[in-house]
């Protein structure tokens, strides 16, 4: 993405990069308490949004409710706990049902928009300079699988823009079996582009002498003093927040009653630790925007 490539953090070294979004993502998947999910989630927020400039913003838009719908719908399934808010349909509705419910969604979209920070960020290259000696064939394959899926909803909007300027695609007031001819037609230009994009492939990687010896490689990124303190930095973080997760100071219960541990002496050092590590790369884009601000003042 373009914006991407004007951010701080996104021209770091890729081991910074892969280090920090397994620490977000590992950390967000395996922490159930309410505050950590939500400074998670403001942190990937902020961060989705700058690296997507308005197109973010419109997709976080069409995310947030899905909180508000999950949270609301989880009681209606899960009737655990003490506080009663109504009864519906004879069924409890109660207050701990509708916090789990929203602690759950709440991980679910900041599981998905640090993904997407990590698609914008950590880019092909960016993997194969990581992986492509230790695991050149898997990364290769990685790398190939993780790219599939764009390109083949990239085809499909060819194909159906195609279609309907030849106009044989089908219309705003088309019946459902016609849109649905229409969609097999264009599901079987595809199948035929893949395969025969595969055959290609194949060909052309046997021709250049792929698998034939060692490969040579040529990497553009470089291992700066800078990388060194923001992993340094990173790794210490982490530590912290894993103190905090041994320690029990990242638990929460919402059945019979909500808990979670309080926020305060050591458990609140591994909290501070945990926003820090989360808050680095937007910490670093807004440097860099002052930064800029100044010198252009200067002119």
């Amino acid at each position: 993405m373009k914006r991407a490539e004007n951010d701080s953090f996104s021209r770091c070294h890729p081991a910074v990069g892969i280090v920090f979004f397994l620490g977000a993502i590992l950390f967000g998947a395996m922490i159930m308490h309410p505050l950590y999910i939500l400074a998670s989630g403001i942190c990937a927020l902020v961060y989705y949004c700058l690296l997507n400039g308005v197109k973010g913003i419109k997709t976080v838009a069409v995310l947030l409710p899905l909180v508000i719908v999950i949270a609301a719908v989880n009681p209606l399934f899960n009737h655990e706990g003490e506080h009663v808010l109504f009864q519906i349909f004879g069924r409890p509705y109660t207050w701990e049902a509708l916090i789990y419910g929203a602690s759950l969604a709440g991980m679910l979209v900041t599981m998905l928009l640090w993904m997407g920070c990590y698609n914008a960020v950590m880019t092909s290259d960016k993997f194969i300079t990581l992986f492509g000696k230790a695991i050149p064939t898997i990364s290769l394959l990685l790398l190939m699988v993780l790219r599939l899926v764009p390109n083949l909803l990239r085809k499909i909007r060819q194909l159906a823009g195609a279609r309907k300027c030849i106009g044989r695609g089908a219309g705003e007031k088309s019946t459902k079996r016609q849109q649905a001819v229409d969609g097999m037609n264009v599901l079987s230009a595809l199948i035929s582009w893949a395969l025969e994009g595969g055959v290609v492939t194949a060909d052309s990687m046997k021709a250049r002498g792929y698998g034939t010896g060692e490969r040579s490689r040529f990497q553009i990124f470089r291992m700066t003093a800078r990388d060194i303190v923001l992993l340094v930095l990173l790794g210490t973080l982490a530590a912290a927040v894993i103190v905090a997760i041994a320690r029990d100071g990242t638990t929460a219960e919402f059945a019979p009653v909500v808990t979670a541990a309080p926020i305060r002496g050591l458990h609140a050092a591994g909290f501070a630790a945990y926003c820090a590590f989360l808050i680095l790369p937007v910490a670093l884009h807004v440097k860099e925007a002052i930064q800029w601000h100044i010198s252009r003042s200067r002119i």
